[in-house]
């Protein structure tokens, strides 16, 4: 389940054990890691974007003063259609060092949402004089296979009414730390109701408002003990931050109500590779903090949504078109 761990690395709550190991590629040193970890990691980044995102809302009316509403919501961002996202071609005409064990120049192979196994690899070079030493390695495959097809996240989300029409979100993961990974999760938004203006507003069939929210999630996964290269204190540490800017309606009913909503969303992943590594081969100089990588997202969000309330307790559930179609599901206990 490593690749289920890689996800929580990025942007999930859920934990996996180590299969095969992404920092062997470090065996090829600093140029061919960074290289192939920013194709590889990237898909990922931009699927855990998507995925800590969501979940603002569901409804388009704010909560009265001092109404309030508690919150666990779970987040599924899918790729399972999404083959484009899975693999990537890797020519050796871009690496200095990696070859394929087969001989062959380029392949189809794995990103960190992929299933594509058994791509044997290896790197050559001079240990010392007329000395040749080779190192060989099967790439990583990813989460499809281990028959994972979405990128995760929860958290607490926590809202109340401040003045009239509007309310205040925040969200929050607490520290989850183990041996290797830690995970850390916070977000803060707004909702104003702008049909709470209006001097019907009491018999208006709909509310509409606008939400904004930005969230935040930070982890850690130690490394050093589970590659082929030397060195110590070998990490990634992941730093995401993302901006969601919604349009939400929803109907006004007693019971069952739908909402929907149309907006945009921003955010931006850093990975940084850490500690001290081996630079390939066994004559060559160690490097610290060898590089990060940097990905993007934007794009325009739709989705369309159920709520149920029961006194105290609702259920809502809405499923959001985007680059990375999602589905989301919360478990609220409210009142007013």
């Amino acid at each position: 389940m490593k690749y289920f761990f890689l996800a929580v690395l990025v942007g999930s709550c859920t934990f996996g054990k180590a299969q095969s190991n992404a920092n062997d590629i470090f065996a090829a040193g600093v140029a061919d890691a960074e290289r192939f970890s920013n194709d590889y990691f990237g898909p990922l980044s931009e699927g855990a974007l998507y995925s800590i995102s969501n979940g603002w809302y569901n409804s388009g009316k704010a909560k009265p003063l001092l109404g309030f509403e508690i919150s666990l919501v779970g987040n599924m961002a899918s790729f399972k259609n999404k083959n484009n996202k899975k693999s990537f071609v890797l020519n050796t005409a871009d690496y200095e060092n990696l070859q394929f064990e087969d001989g062959s120049v380029s392949q189809q192979v794995s990103t960190a949402l992929g299933d594509i196994e058994g791509i044997t690899v290896f790197v050559e070079g001079e240990i010392a004089p007329g000395i040749t030493q080779r190192q060989q390695f099967e790439l990583p495959s990813g989460l499809s296979g281990e028959g994972i097809n979405f990128v995760p996240s929860a958290f607490l989300q926590a809202s109340v009414g401040v003045f009239k029409g509007t309310e205040l979100k925040a969200r929050f993961l607490p520290k989850i730390a183990t041996d290797e990974v830690s995970v850390g999760f916070y977000g803060v938004g707004i909702q104003h109701e702008f049909t709470s203006l209006l001097p019907v507003d009491k018999i208006w069939p709909v509310a509409i408002s606008g939400v904004i929210g930005y969230t935040h999630l930070d982890a850690s996964y130690d490394f050093t003990n589970t590659g082929i290269i030397a060195g110590s204190d070998q990490r990634i540490e992941t730093d995401m931050n993302s901006w969601v800017f919604q349009a939400v309606v929803s109907t006004k009913l007693p019971v069952i109500n739908f909402y929907g909503g149309l907006g945009y969303l921003k955010g931006k992943s850093t990975i940084d590779f850490l500690g001290t590594y081996e630079s390939g081969f066994i004559t060559s100089p160690s490097v610290e903090d060898p590089f990060s990588l940097n990905r993007e997202v934007s794009g325009v969000t739709a989705n369309v949504g159920t709520k149920l309330k029961l006194g105290f307790f609702r259920l809502n559930a809405d499923y959001t078109i985007a680059e990375f179609n999602s589905l989301s599901v919360g478990i609220n206990f409210g009142f007013r």
